[in-house]
């Protein structure tokens, strides 16, 4: 082996290993510390909750346009005629109008307007899942990574032993020359399959990095199983229940309907008060109390197409939900059967690895009495190496399974799993502006923070 092949070798072994070990110390890091790592540093979940503050504004704005609209006019007009050469005027003007009647179009916003915050809600659930699930998968894939290059290091010791005892034979002409060179060239192999093996290990710690924040420390075992339903029937009928992606395929439905409601108010006609008070520059009064009855006759069929399109979303909306239903039984169907499916691997990799082990112990003593060749003992030697990558590849397709499962039921969210950290509540910015404060209530908690630290400002 080459000067530059083993400082590329090494170099690897040191920047995959560092930091990112399996070790059972008190101190390795967990799937429990992992997932709430990416709970807490999740760009995506920070994305999605401001998006639903900003749904949440729907509702305070729905909310406003019940109250009345107050605005302050300042005019000045210069006119110019043949009879008068110049004539400048001002005036100061106080108006307020509110809508006393609109055919229940704007309660019907604001109702469309909490169901579409609901919505958001179960997409933010959604997104959650997303982030543990992605988070579960980087820690399995590091881990999982960190077994096989542990594996690959064993693999070329053992071989570096065989091509050492190969070349022992040969001198002493037991073997051949043929013998030292399949040594030598499976020794490439394992090598070769090491280097990649530390590549992999390299990309899952980037991985790990973007979906949990950071990169990994040592790493304890596997986690201990998730609690699972008995059969895929149970499993179909929680997801039904409590899938965000169905909760939000509900609620788009009846803003639907609720939008159907306000394509035919529209129709309707509509009632507002005014009132008005206005001062000229000299100094006349004037005020003024009016209602106004108003309703739209003709618009070309504009609306009564609006009321059609209305209609079809509905449809649309529903078609939707009946699919998102199938898709989510379909997703819980295949998670199931992917439970079952790796269960059987691991099984069968275990005693795939006890046969291969006792015919690498035979193969080895066989050789030892010239009853099998050098080629023999490194195709054992393979055979044994190849069960054990299979197992470890079975035993984290299986915990995936695991989680994938819960995820297709809805339930791979901080509170099921019982994290045991705070989590984001969505209600608490709603409840603070869904009246449609004037002034932000959060803005006034924030104004005692800084006053508390000394940093208002003047």
């Amino acid at each position: 082996m080459g000067y530059g092949f083993r400082n590329t070798v090494a170099g690897l072994i040191s920047m995959a290993c560092v930091g990112a070990v399996v070790a059972p110390s008190a101190s390795a890091e967990t799937l429990t510390d992992a997932m709430i790592a990416a709970y807490k540093n999740s760009n995506l979940l920070e994305q999605n909750r401001a998006l639903l503050r900003a749904a949440d504004e729907d509702v305070a704005q729905a909310i406003a346009s019940l109250r009345p609209i107050i605005s302050f006019i300042a005019s000045s007009t210069y006119s110019d005629t043949v009879l008068n050469s110049g004539d400048l005027s001002s005036s100061l003007a106080l108006q307020a109008s509110l809508n006393l009647y609109d055919g229940g179009a704007n309660r019907l916003a604001i109702d469309a307007a909490k169901e579409t915050v609901l919505g958001a809600r179960a997409g933010l659930v959604s997104v959650e899942q997303g982030v543990l699930f992605s988070a579960v998968q980087a820690y399995l894939d590091v881990r999982s990574a960190l077994e096989s290059v542990s594996l690959g290091q064993n693999n070329v010791r053992l071989i570096t032993e065989q091509l050492r005892a190969a070349r022992d034979r040969f001198e002493v002409g037991e073997v051949t020359r043929t013998d030292v060179s399949l040594a030598e060239s499976r020794l490439a192999a394992s090598q070769s399959s090491l280097v990649a093996a530390q590549g992999e290990l390299a990309a899952s710690r980037e991985a790990y990095k973007a979906a949990v924040g950071r990169y990994p420390k040592a790493l304890s075992g596997l986690p201990r199983v998730p609690s699972l339903p008995k059969s895929a029937d149970e499993a179909r009928s929680i997801a039904v229940r409590t899938h965000p992606s169905i909760e939000a395929a509900q609620r788009e439905v009846t803003v639907s309907e609720l939008n159907i409601g306000r394509a035919r108010a529209a129709r309707r006609p509509s009632v507002d008060a005014t009132a008005r008070f206005s001062r000229n520059d000299a100094g006349q009064d004037n005020s003024s109390v009016g209602l106004e009855l108003s309703q739209t006759l003709y618009t070309g069929g504009a609306l009564k197409s609006a009321e059609r399109q209305a209609l079809a979303g509905r449809d649309a909306d529903r078609a939707n939900l009946h699919r998102s239903v199938q898709l989510v039984e379909q997703d819980v169907g295949n998670s199931w059967a992917g439970v079952a499916v790796s269960r059987a691997q691991v099984e069968a990799s275990d005693k795939r690895i006890r046969a291969a082990q006792l015919a690498f112990d035979g193969t080895r003593e066989e050789a030892r009495l010239g009853a099998r060749t050098t080629l023999d003992v490194l195709d054992a030697e393979q055979e044994l190496l190849d069960a054990r990558t299979a197992r470890v590849e079975a035993e984290t397709s299986l915990f995936k399974a695991y989680y994938a499962l819960l995820s297709s039921m809805g339930l791979l969210t901080v509170d099921h799993l019982k994290l045991g950290i705070p989590t984001y509540d969505p209600a608490a910015y709603y409840n603070a502006v869904k009246n449609a404060p004037v002034r932000s209530v959060q803005g006034d908690q924030l104004d005692r923070v800084l006053k508390g630290i000394g940093r208002e400002s003047n």
